[in-house]
């Protein structure tokens, strides 16, 4: 096999990937320390109400309060250290005051680090434990532990420990174009890497090859490790490859994907200036992969 002439992994900043926190998992367990922390003035908490938060009135940062100005009820989650600073976020069912409150996708784009990384740790609990709330073996509730990363069985005391699911996102080529798909759903234009989910017992480059060959006819090999990144809609990790195609007669399946096309870079590049060709927003893993392989950065985005 030969070696694709792309990035190396760790050369492509990525977004949602950058280490903000320490989570300091053995402070999870210590309840005192927990509890002392949580009441100091100086720690920062954020409520999290289904998927949304408190923000800012431009809606670019968190909103992060003190214990005195939350209610005493609900999910305390134990984030972590940033510096000598506590983090927690407060699971509530609405939110807590009146000020502007914005759902996760609607800012992710503009949070900057650190904020961006402790919500997509906070929310992705949050999805966690509203997705999961009895035994899968004998159907009796769950109760949080370790300060909202393990949930434990009240009947039998099985463990739950948080969900991820494994997704592969891949960026194919032939040399000198790149296949992109669009969905069904999507407006007019609009195009993507390829995706999809890891199956049970598959590993990620089988499931890059797979993906590929099931969404658009098209067979790889020289399956490249690229990054990754968290995603929480609602607990996913994207797991970034370049693959090499060694046929490029494209077959949709018609179900996941509409239409999959090649493109050079100079028709990427014109079509986008145009606005014919709309790629994936730069939050994205799936921007990455697309400029990474382009070359630099491009116009337009969802």
């Amino acid at each position: 096999m030969t070696s694709p002439q792309f990035p190396a992994p760790g050369s492509t900043d990525i977004a949602l990937s950058v280490r903000t926190h320490d989570r300091v998992g053995e402070r999870r367990t210590d309840t005192a320390w927990l509890e002392e922390t949580w009441a100091d003035p100086a720690s920062r908490i954020v409520p999290v109400a289904g998927n949304r938060f408190p923000v800012d009135e431009a809606g670019g940062t968190v909103r992060w309060q003190g214990a005195a100005e939350l209610p005493d009820q609900g999910l305390r989650l134990f984030l972590g250290m940033r510096g000598e600073v506590a983090h927690f976020a407060l699971v509530v069912e609405e939110p807590t005051d009146d000020g502007p409150w914005a759902a996760f996708r609607s800012v992710l784009a503009t949070l900057p680090e650190p904020d961006a990384g402790f919500m997509v740790h906070a929310v992705a609990l949050a999805e966690w434990h509203a997705s999961h709330r009895f035994c899968p073996r004998c159907g009796s509730p769950l109760v949080s532990t370790a300060a909202g990363h393990v949930l434990r069985c009240a009947e039998n005391d099985h463990q739950q420990f948080p969900r991820t699911d494994p997704a592969v996102i891949m960026m194919v080529t032939d040399g000198e174009r790149a296949l992109l798909g669009r969905q069904a759903a999507w407006p007019e234009g609009r195009y993507s890497t390829l995706a999809g989910f890891v199956d049970p017992g598959e590993s990620l480059e089988e499931a890059v090859i797979r993906e590929v060959a099931e969404e658009t006819g098209v067979h790889v090999t020289d399956v490249a490790y690229f990054g990754n990144q968290p995603w929480p809609f609602p607990q996913s990790l994207m797991v970034g490859f370049f693959a090499r195609a060694t046929s490029t007669d494209i077959l949709v399946d018609g179900e996941e994907i509409q239409d999959a096309r090649w493109f050079t870079r100079a028709e990427m590049k014109e079509q986008a200036e145009a606005g014919t060709l709309v790629l994936p927003g730069g939050i994205s893993i799936s921007r990455s992969l697309v400029e990474a392989w382009y070359g630099g950065p491009l116009p337009g985005s969802w």
